[in-house]
This record gives C-alpha cells, structure tokens and sequence, in this order.
C-alpha cells in the first residue's frame, strides 16, 4: 500500500508539479498514521519537486515566489504546533477536512480578490505553510493564488516545484524526518523513482485536464475517508 500510494502520487507530481500530497496524505495517514504520513509526505514531496524543477527552473517567478515562501515560513511553525497538540481521531478529521475544502475551492475555480497581488501572495503562503506542517497538503492555497493570478501552465507547474522544495524543506525542518523501517525507507525510495519515471514517460501523451481531473477526484475521495475515519473515531 505505501509503494503503490507513493508511485502514484510521484507520476502525479511529475505531470502537473503537484498532487504528491492530495493523493499520498489521505492514504499515507490511514496506513502509517496521522503524524508520520504527514512528514513522509513532507519528505517525498520535497524530493520529487526538487527533481523535477531541474528542467523548468528558468521559468519561476522568483519576485511572486519571495512573499508566498516568506509567509509560509512563518506559518509552518503554527502548523506543527497545531498538530502536534490534537488526539489522532481530531488530527485525522482535521486533515481531512483540510483535504476536502482545499479540493473543493480548486474544482470549483474559486476567483478571490483577497489572493492577487502581493497581499494574496502573503495570504496564500501563510495558509500553505499552515496547512502543509499540520495537514501536509500545502499546494491548494498556490494553486488558487496561481489560478487568480491567471498563470498558463507552463508557468504553474515550475512554480510549483519551487513553493513545493521551499515549504517541504520548512516543513521537515520543524517536524523532523519520518521515522520508518529500513524496508520501509527502501520501499519509498524505489516508489519515488519509479513514480517519476513512469510520470516523465507519460507527460507527452497526456492531457493535462485529464490528469487534473484525476488527482482532484483520487484527492477528494481520499480527503472524505480520512474525514470520516477521524469522526468514527472520536464517536
């Protein structure tokens, strides 16, 4: 279940620049746990962003990157904080519905004013970096920042990778490295290299509304579980 969960979620993140999260926390957190799932995916999203920005590295905005990396930077603590002072039933429902919101407000193209300029940029770094230390899907806010500041893809997707490496290395900076077994490390190795493989062979012969499509649903199906695992738990 790991090694399947991550090789998926790291073709996603090949082919659209995120997703890693949307997909793998949901899952990651019912096999190994709220607290572990999130920093594995943490570590994992880290990685695979920073591998994959190597080719697209020319294209970041690094002046609209500058106020969403700050502001993550000061939330990823208030995050791991939040996290760390919840029961597992309350932290999974809480992910969960993090999970869920977040998805919604993508599918549904949210157009907020308060996410333009460098106010939302501020806005949406602040909520991401919140959101990816106690939840570890801090991509949804960008994405929304991103889809008001009317970014073609091609813009999105290095952009992407850089939010990606700079709030995964904040965020595993406070909340530490996931602690697995050997077995478990190798198992998660080999499924990050073959998910990037497989995702680097797929990206010409797909579309990206098709692939957008899919990691929004897996993500949302995914969100809904843990949220209700956390509400039976806590009945």
């Amino acid at each position: 279940m790991l090694g399947g969960t991550v090789v998926v979620a790291a073709s996603v993140q090949w082919l659209t620049g995120m997703g890693f999260a949307l997909i793998a926390v949901p899952v990651l957190v019912l096999v190994i746990g709220p607290a572990q799932g999130v920093v594995l995916a943490n570590c994992a999203a880290g990685v695979i962003s920073t591998v994959g920005l190597a080719a697209g590295w020319r294209r970041v905005r690094i002046g609209a990157m500058v106020p969403l990396v700050i502001a993550a930077a000061c939330t990823v603590p208030v995050g791991s904080w939040a996290a760390a002072r919840l029961s597992e039933p309350v932290l999974l429902a809480g992910i969960g519905t993090l999970v869920t919101l977040a998805v919604a407000l993508v599918i549904g193209g949210a157009r907020i004013p308060a996410l333009t300029g460098t106010r939302g940029a501020v806005t949406a770094g602040a909520v991401g970096g919140f959101m990816n230390s106690a939840a570890g899907v801090g991509g949804p806010p960008y994405s929304l920042y991103a889809l008001n500041a009317r970014w073609p893809i091609h813009e999105f997707v290095p952009n992407a990778q850089f939010y990606g490496i700079a709030v995964n290395v904040f965020s595993v900076a406070v909340n530490g490295v996931p602690r697995l077994s050997g077995p478990g490390w190798a198992v998660t190795v080999a499924a990050l290299v073959t998910g990037a493989l497989i995702g680097r062979a797929l990206a010409p012969r797909v579309r990206d509304t098709g692939v957008r499509r899919l990691v929004l649903t897996l993500a949302l199906a995914g969100g809904v579980s843990v949220l209700v695992k956390g509400v039976w738990e806590m009945a």
